[in-house]
């Protein structure tokens, strides 16, 4: 079966973020009081064969821990969806 697979990465709680930082400074001369804790992350989107979906969302975080992320300083969170229709794997 193929699956969609959304993470999510952020920086920990307590890492320095001078991109978010640099764009909540620049938000009220723009017009845009109010708007705080701004922190920028990264998005990564694919989709992976896996026999069923507790398979693909544990390769899935395998992946996260050994390359997407850098787990000393950054926190994912993902989502695995099976994508309509596909068939990969035999179950």
């Amino acid at each position: 079966m193929i699956y969609d697979v959304l993470v999510e990465v952020r920086l920990r709680a307590g890492i320095a973020d001078p991109a978010g930082a640099t764009i909540e400074r620049a938000l009220p001369s723009l017009g845009y009081d109010g708007v705080a804790a701004v922190t920028v992350g990264k998005t990564v989107r694919f989709t992976i064969e896996a026999r069923d979906e507790v398979d693909a969302k544990i390769r899935s975080e395998e992946l996260c821990v050994s390359f997407l992320t850098n787990p000393v300083i950054e926190d994912a969170t993902l989502s695995v969806t099976p994508v309509d229709g596909v068939s990969g794997l035999d179950a």
